[in-house]
């Protein structure tokens, strides 16, 4: 009987890590499109970065709070009730800040060049888990996000010839994003993903109204304003998968997988921009998706182990 139970809770643990991973890959090919839209509004359409990175966070809260009676909650007071206040707050600061940078970086650089740089990320992440989090990440897992990494570095190598200031922001983004995925794994042990959801929108509503407004330039075309809904659109569905990805497993299992984002990123840059994608790019892409593929072989070896 006591088997029994065993057996049940390890399959129910591998089940819950491999939705995990499949709730980070619809996240960030989500993530990406939000790029490549941003990316489009401020070179093509000539919007200032601050009136898309608002038009993000307002589009996504409008949303919010039009679906917010499906989920059983009908008062402002549920949705700001939280047990950790001032975490929630700086959280939700980390991610208008990694928001903003990455639409800074990206105006001036290729989507791949951009997400190379925040795809170091991960590796802090992988790092830091365990002296704050206390989830220590093992020697293979470590190993398979190393090999990602270098996945990452063969395939910019060529593009950093000549590094363009703007890398800068990127490096920005990156370290906003690893404080962001950090606090966000360890909010979910305190607060409704719903909730936490709901903070990150209001913080960057209505402390990226301000600026937003200062500099607004009324878009021209009627693509462009179906484009800045769209920012919500990707930014929310993905955000709520990127939550609940990191209720069902460790950041350390899953972070590997933001590497996967680089292939979607190059997609749309080709789809989009006209970017075409080299060697050394397909290259790396290859080495990405192998070590991918080789986490979730280790998450299953490693269920059936326990």
């Amino acid at each position: 009987m006591q088997e029994s139970r065993n057996k049940t809770a390890v399959d129910a643990e591998g089940q819950s890590r491999l939705e995990a991973i499949g709730f980070m890959i619809a996240a960030v090919v989500l993530f990406s499109a939000l790029d490549a839209t941003a990316k489009y509004l401020v070179t093509r359409e000539g919007l200032p970065v601050a009136q898309v990175v608002w038009a993000r966070f307002v589009v996504q809260f409008s949303a919010l709070l039009l679906l917010v009676p499906a989920f059983g909650i009908m008062s402002a007071r549920a949705l700001f009730t939280t047990s950790k206040l001032g975490l929630q707050l700086v959280r939700s600061v980390l991610m208008v800040a990694t928001t903003a940078f990455n639409f800074m970086a990206i105006e001036h650089l290729r989507l791949d060049q951009a997400i190379t740089i925040v795809f170091l990320a991960p590796l802090v992440v992988a790092l830091l888990a365990g002296p704050l989090l206390g989830e220590w990440v093992g020697r293979r897992r470590f190993m398979a996000i190393l090999v990602g990494f270098t996945g990452v570095l063969v395939a910019v190598r060529p593009g950093f010839g000549a590094v363009h200031p703007a890398v800068v922001y990127s490096f920005a983004a990156m370290l906003a994003y690893a404080l962001f995925m950090l606090l966000t794994r360890y909010m979910s042990r305190y607060d409704r993903p719903l909730v936490t959801l709901f903070y990150s929108m209001f913080v960057g509503t209505f402390a990226g109204a301000p600026i937003a407004f200062a500099g607004w330039h009324a878009p021209e075309s009627a693509l462009a304003w179906i484009l800045l809904g769209m920012l919500g659109v990707f930014g929310g569905l993905g955000h709520w998968l990127f939550l609940h990805a990191y209720q069902r497993a460790p950041a350390s299992s899953i972070a590997p997988f933001l590497y996967m984002q680089l292939l979607f990123m190059v997609a749309f840059g080709f789809a989009i921009f006209g970017d075409l994608p080299d060697s050394w790019t397909l290259a790396g892409a290859g080495i990405i998706v192998a070590s991918g593929v080789y986490l979730i072989h280790r998450e299953r070896e490693a269920a059936r182990g326990r």
